[in-house]
């Protein structure tokens, strides 16, 4: 993996030291050693996930043939069974296994939803082109009757393949952004993120057809809003500050955090995320940072572990001093959400991270991160941004 030369000397040395300080201690330099007690799930090429499947398909018809009843076994994706693994900071799938036998009319129309959802995945892969989930549905409705059906059928099929969901080519939606100094290929097509103008390159879901080519940024922001990123897009903040922009729009699909790890890990880049100073903003943070719990056996995938939260931080709004007509109440939904997350392991090794959330519930405060526009349009750009990264002011 090359780096084009720098191009312009940020100025802010401490930030540089800070980086590098940040790199040798936090990057992910090889694969993450994964606990015993959790299942290995593997990112495969077409070739080798056809494979699978056809050996999936073999095992079952084998177990019809020995005890007359159609069953699979496939990994427990209930809450009992997924793991924090402290060491990495990641959430993941224990080993668990359940069987479902199907000898009822409800059991078997889930086995025949299962076995559509392998067909569909088998004719993806034999023809290498790609489905979203929607379209997976739209392919049986009758069978599958809504979407969220035709999802865990999809969930489940890559859990039994002991895969990501990418490898068996349904993919999320078009949905996140992505801008700055970063090469990448699609295909035979060359793309410079930083010649696609405010509007930023959609990061595809086809990620198997994406390599990354070259970057001379020092670090990655990640931002919840779409509004931010237009802010820090229109002004150019990548050619001041080396950097390379990301956004989803909320919480990151499949393809924004999977394309994000892979950025992370590739270029050995600090990574950051901008969000609102609020308990939403907060379980997007760790949501990039240690996975979620719907799909967590995929976590080693999605997962960006050495990602930190630079702001909107509650602290940030004295000492920024944010008007309070900038700040907002805490709704009883916040406050849950909240007492949730200081309850979660991962918060509690934290202090820096609790100690923030905590100061939220005494406050009874949050803010959008549109708050800081109150100093003006440029503050986000000019001051906010550059004092946080120089500063080493992050959770």
């Amino acid at each position: 993996m090359a780096k084009k030369q720098q191009k312009k000397n940020w100025d802010l040395k401490a930030a540089k030291d800070l980086f590098n300080d940040y790199i040798e201690k936090g990057s992910e330099k090889r694969e993450i050693p994964l606990p015993e007690d959790t299942i290995k799930i593997d990112d495969l090429n077409r070739k080798n996930t056809l494979e699978r499947v056809y050996n999936l398909v073999d095992d079952i018809i084998e177990r019809i043939y020995n005890t007359g009843k159609p069953s699979i076994l496939l990994p427990s994706r209930s809450s009992s069974n997924i793991i924090w693994d402290e060491e990495n900071d990641l959430l993941l799938l224990g080993k668990q296994i359940i069987e479902k036998q199907f000898h009822s009319l409800t059991s078997v129309a889930d086995i025949t939803r299962l076995m559509r959802v392998l067909e569909i995945i088998n004719e993806l892969l034999v023809k290498d082109i790609h489905a979203t989930k929607r379209e997976v549905f739209y392919t049986d409705v009758k069978l599958f009757t809504e979407q969220k059906t035709s999802d865990k059928s999809i969930e489940d099929a890559a859990t039994m393949l002991y895969t990501t969901r990418n490898s068996t080519h349904v993919v999320a939606a078009p949905k996140g952004t992505c801008v700055g100094r970063l090469r990448i290929r699609d295909r035979n097509d060359i793309i410079d993120l930083e010649g696609l103008g405010s509007g930023g390159w959609t990061i595809s879901p086809m990620l198997d057809n994406i390599e990354i080519l070259e970057s001379d940024a020092e670090f990655i922001l990640v931002i919840e809003k779409d509004a931010a990123m237009m802010r820090l897009a229109e002004a150019r903040f990548w050619r001041k500050y080396p950097c390379i922009l990301l956004t989803a729009q909320g919480v990151g699909n499949v393809a924004v955090r999977m394309f994000l790890k892979r950025l992370s890990k590739e270029l050995n880049l600090p990574v950051f995320s901008l969000v609102d100073s609020d308990p939403y903003g907060h379980y997007i943070h760790s949501v990039y940072l240690r996975g979620s719990k719907r799909l967590s056996y995929e976590s080693p995938f999605l997962a960006t572990p050495n990602i930190k939260l630079l702001g909107v931080l509650t602290r940030d709004l004295d000492k920024y001093k944010i008007p309070d007509v900038a700040r907002l109440k805490l709704e009883k939904v916040d406050i849950k959400r909240i007492k949730d997350l200081l309850n979660e392991d991962f918060v509690k090794k934290n202090k820096k991270w609790e100690t923030d959330l905590k100061l939220a519930l005494k406050m009874n405060i949050k803010a959008e991160i549109q708050a800081l526009s109150s100093h003006g349009f440029e503050f986000l750009t000019d001051q906010y941004l550059p004092e946080k990264l120089s500063t080493g002011d992050w959770i």
